[in-house]
């Protein structure tokens, strides 16, 4: 896509990892406004620094679109440099809108879209634009993402499953509602590398970020938490399938001690038997 212009017609089709990325984004940082009649306008506001996701952004949008900086006093800086995309296209703004990205107060109500769609761009949107990615000060690595949404709370937990096999059930606390999804030591190791892949489209900082975690290692005699890796509804047809614990456990790179036991919970009714695909 980076060696011609999109047309209006590719727009935000969520299969293209670029506009994935981009939709998550706008979704976790954007600010779709309503005008009178058909009025309106998209807009994200980033600090200077991050400039060139927003130049990506103009360039992948086959509409007018424009970036301007601005410079303010705030509470933390008497010189705060601000950059901000503004989309006002009419036909743009509809398609955003019919993909998830509500007009107005959104923090609670996003979540993933409905459609098909590239999901580790699509996160790595949602992380760059509201997530965090680094060490912690006693210099483990992680990736953590905070959010009020609760679909887009388990979206990330299902996804970060599937990726790394250990399961995060965060619940709200209790002050404002807000979930806290993270990911530590070797297991943010796996999902930045799932996420940030050679060439993605994302935050530079944060890409450098990612790859950084790649150079951890684990201190001699740090004890390693076990994870204990839980049952997926395909991983259940499986087993049921095949009828051999030793047959499944090659299939599913588990051992046969462990299939044999789940095949038992499930014969008895101790865990429900799968979903139907």
């Amino acid at each position: 896509m980076a060696d011609r212009e999109p047309s209006a017609h590719e727009f935000m089709d969520l299969t293209v990892p670029e506009y994935a990325y981009m939709f998550g984004f706008v979704q976790a940082d954007g600010h779709l406004q309503q005008g009178v009649g058909q009025k309106g306008k998209l807009t994200v506001e980033l600090k200077d620094r991050d400039v060139g996701v927003l130049k990506d952004f103009q360039r992948l949008t086959p509409f007018y679109s424009s970036i301007r900086t601005r410079r303010r006093s705030t509470n933390f800086s008497d010189a705060h440099t601000s950059v901000t995309w503004s989309l006002y296209s009419l036909e743009a703004r509809t398609r955003l809108s019919e993909l998830g990205l509500p007009y107005g107060r959104k923090s609670k109500t996003i979540g993933p879209p409905l459609i098909e769609f590239s999901n580790r761009d699509y996160l790595r949107g949602i992380i760059d634009a509201d997530g965090s990615v680094g060490f912690t000060g006693k210099g483990y690595p992680f990736i953590a993402l905070t959010t009020a949404s609760t679909a887009l709370a388990a979206y990330v937990c299902r996804y970060g499953q599937e990726v790394t096999g250990v399961e995060r059930n965060p619940r709200p606390n209790s002050r404002d509602g807000i979930y806290n999804v993270l990911y530590s030591m070797e297991v943010a190791q796996r999902l930045a590398a799932e996420l940030y892949y050679p060439g993605c489209l994302s935050l530079e900082r944060k890409r450098e970020a990612a790859a950084s975690l790649a150079t951890w290692v684990r201190p001699a005699g740090m004890r390693q938490v076990y994870a204990k890796r839980r049952w997926a509804d395909h991983e259940d047809r499986i087993l049921l399938k095949l009828k051999s614990p030793t047959a499944a456990a090659e299939a599913l790179g588990r051992t046969a001690q462990s299939c044999n036991l789940r095949m038992w919970r499930l014969r008895t009714g101790q865990v429900p038997l799968p979903r139907s695909e």
